[in-house]
């Protein structure tokens, strides 16, 4: 992480915060716990812009939790997977979603993203 952002953090929880705090950042994080994904895969999953997408993944690389591999190939390909810091996210985020299924079971409102068919990975 640049260590002029970690300075400007007054504790651990904002520096957590000013790691994954960007919009996609969280799903980019879930999406490859686990796995390696190429750009393409991430793309499709994440519904981001090609812009803001590559711009998060550039950040959570810088940051240490993302790992990209790029092969010299044509076209290019790039694959992107977790470092061991990023993997170690998973209970964090794990319990982020049992607490957002509280919310949407309290209101009685139903996710409209398709997680929960994803969800044994994560708890894996």
């Amino acid at each position: 992480m640049d260590e002029e952002i970690l300075k400007s953090c007054s504790c651990p929880l904002d520096a957590t915060l000013a790691v994954i705090g960007g919009k996609y950042k969280i799903d980019i994080i879930y999406y490859l716990f686990g796995r390696t994904l190429r750009y393409s895969q991430l793309a499709k999953l994440i519904g981001a812009t090609p812009k803001m997408l590559a711009e998060q993944l550039k950040q959570l690389e810088r940051d240490g939790i993302v790992k990209r591999v790029l092969y010299p190939v044509v076209p290019p390909k790039t694959e992107y997977s977790l470092t061991p810091l990023g993997e170690e996210l998973r209970a964090s985020l794990l319990e982020m979603y049992k607490f957002g299924q509280r919310l949407y079971a309290l209101s009685n409102i139903k996710p409209r993203c398709g997680a929960a068919e994803d969800l044994a990975r994560l708890q894996n």
